[in-house]
């Protein structure tokens, strides 16, 4: 792997502390969110203020370093392997990503049934179950189920109606 300097110079960025601190801290923590990125910046460098480096990490995406990935319900993450065509898998409990490599390999990957005619030319897929750890810290292996509304009861039957009756009640 190239080193941050390189990589920095190559995409025709200038090279400073703060974002060679940033693409580091990016490249040692896949699928890292800002708050984790921030800690491993702030081991590097003395001050750095989570605004600049939200700052970094736009142009570091615009410029094709980085990947901003978004899974529902997560706050934006970031990942230094850029270029190919992989997804993601994230465990429904403690939030946890990994990396799924793309069956077909070149994007879109899937055909849209119906473009609207747009020029497709990306497609994400975003993988959605429990991670080995969660997994094992379950009592039953069964994936999380999303929670449902509550169901209203039952309206009395009316009168010559036949009263249902649910399946363990029967003898």
């Amino acid at each position: 792997m190239e080193s941050a300097e390189q990589s920095l110079r190559q995409a025709r960025l200038r090279v400073t502390r703060p974002r060679v601190a940033v693409l580091v801290a990016v490249q040692d923590n896949p699928h890292a969110d800002v708050e984790t990125i921030t800690a491993a910046v702030r081991c590097r460098l003395d001050r750095v203020s989570v605004q600049a480096i939200y700052d970094i990490l736009r142009v570091l995406t615009e410029a094709g370093l980085v990947r901003r990935i978004e899974p529902a319900g997560s706050p934006s993450r970031y990942e230094a392997r850029v270029g190919d065509n992989h997804h993601h898998v994230v465990c429904r409990r403690c939030g946890a990503v990994a990396d799924v490599e793309c069956v077909v390999g070149a994007r879109p990957c899937l055909k849209a049934v119906d473009d609207h005619g747009y020029l497709i030319d990306e497609a994400e897929v975003t993988y959605w179950g429990l991670c080995p750890a969660c997994r094992s810290a379950r009592s039953d292996l069964e994936p999380a189920q999303p929670a449902r509304a509550p169901q209203p009861p039952p309206s009395a039957p009316s009168a010559g109606e036949p009263v249902p009756v649910h399946p363990e009640e029967r003898a």
